[in-house]
């Protein structure tokens, strides 16, 4: 059954037919287990190889099973399924989609689809025989699952097909597939900007804009870099701190709960796609000595908005005591979306685009801006993280500008290739 409209093909650079043919009998690769397109965003190798698994797949086997893995399954849908639809309308293969239970099947191959969301993941790989598998930005797997995904693919000829954006030196992609490509039989294909002959030099300057230190070197320049230092190195305290605040189109509150650690509330204006931090409320218990009761916290809350017109109120999620404390008094409270990373580039973009400002009387969110940084142990291991200090304000704004924006995006959200 059809129902995505067909794929529109455009040129392919030297870069995309090296991975589109990587298999094939003329390729010196061909013997090769496994292919890692990496480098930065938009690069076309996403595109490329997504046609490529498909001709290895349906030239190479009949009646075989394989693994497609996302993230999570909305991501896979998003980035590979939909642009995989599309291709085979245009190709005129065709295809049974079972959207409910997750897997498609082109000719007599079935083509199963997986989400690597956590550790636990690789539980729903058991059983399987498969003779390939595509994986979907596989840096933000957990490196059990692509074990075991590898694992599966036990037939004979089975080959794995991988693309990311880079990360950590350190990462498991790096360290165990990159690096030791010549002894694991990996091909490894490096991409850019430039290898996508569709982008113009006017939409490739837009994206070299959009980001900024450690995202415009791993997602711009595709290096595999550390995470250290101050995570908001763009932040200027002369350019981002202002005296005045405009009047703003409408008003959220965001909100880092603490027991032990501080309590953060920060008012966030938004006018013309900018931010503003207007106001802030930042009690710690260890350093006053006495730590606050929910319902304390609701006064306060209740102080901090009195006369203010809220279209939106963001709580960390963890926080289930107080959300249910405030919703008992009246207030639409929503758990707030805690992707760390996702949240953080956002916020960077935010800066480096002089989208987001503070006013000068937020001392302690003007101070976290400067000392908040990465975690270097972290970095060590592979893993991109915070330090769990001087972070209070940070994840209260973190929580409050992306769930916000991912409210009013979601329905005007198309993908577009």
């Amino acid at each position: 059954m059809k129902k995505n409209k067909e794929f529109e093909f455009k040129p392919f650079s030297r870069k995309q037919k090296q991975l589109l043919f990587w298999w094939t009998e003329d390729s010196p690769h061909k013997d090769k287990d496994t292919v890692i397109a990496d480098g930065s965003i938009r690069s076309g190798k996403t595109i490329a190889m997504i046609a490529s698994f498909l001709m290895w797949s349906q030239y190479t086997f009949s009646g075989e099973d394989f693994i497609l893995a996302g993230k999570t399954i909305g991501a896979l849908k998003r980035n590979v399924i939909k642009p995989m639809l599309q291709i085979l309308n245009t190709w005129q293969w065709e295809y049974k989609y079972n959207r409910s239970e997750n897997y498609i099947i082109i000719g007599s191959n079935t083509y199963y689809m997986f989400g690597a969301n956590n550790e636990a993941s690789q539980d729903v790989l058991q059983g399987l025989t498969a003779a390939g598998a595509l994986a979907d930005e596989v840096t933000l797997f957990p490196e059990n699952f692509v074990e075991q995904m590898i694992g599966r693919c036990s037939v004979e000829g089975s080959k794995i097909f991988m693309n990311c954006n880079p990360g950590s030196p350190f990462h498991y992609v790096k360290t165990e597939f990159i690096d030791k490509a010549t002894e694991k039989q990996v091909y490894h294909l490096h991409f850019t900007l430039d290898d996508n002959l569709t982008l113009s030099e006017r939409i490739k300057e837009r994206y070299r804009k959009m980001f900024t230190g450690l995202f415009y070197k791993r997602y711009i320049l595709g290096l595999w870099v550390l995470a250290e230092g101050v995570i908001y190195d763009m932040f200027d305290t002369d350019k981002h701190v202002i005296q005045e605040i405009p009047e703003c189109d409408e008003y959220i509150v965001s909100i880092d709960y603490g027991t032990g650690n501080p309590t953060v509330f920060l008012l966030i204006g938004i006018k013309d796609g900018k931010y503003y931090v207007m106001d802030e409320y930042y009690y710690s218990g260890r350093d006053k000595g006495r730590q606050k009761t929910d319902s304390e916290y609701a006064d306060d809350f209740k102080e901090f908005v009195k006369g203010r017109r809220i279209s939106a109120i963001y709580a960390d999620p963890s926080a289930a005591s107080f959300i249910t404390e405030l919703r008992k008094r009246g207030h639409y409270v929503i758990p707030a979306d805690n992707a760390v990373l996702d949240g953080i580039r956002y916020v960077a973009n935010l800066i480096s685009q002089n989208r987001l400002f503070v006013h000068e009387k937020c001392r302690n969110t003007i101070t976290e801006f400067t000392v908040y940084s990465w975690d270097p142990k972290a970095a060590q291991r592979g893993e991109d993280k915070p330090l769990k200090e001087h972070d209070h304000t940070m994840d209260a704004l973190r929580y409050g500008i992306c769930s916000h924006s991912s409210r009013r995006v979601v329905r005007l959200t198309t993908v577009r290739w």
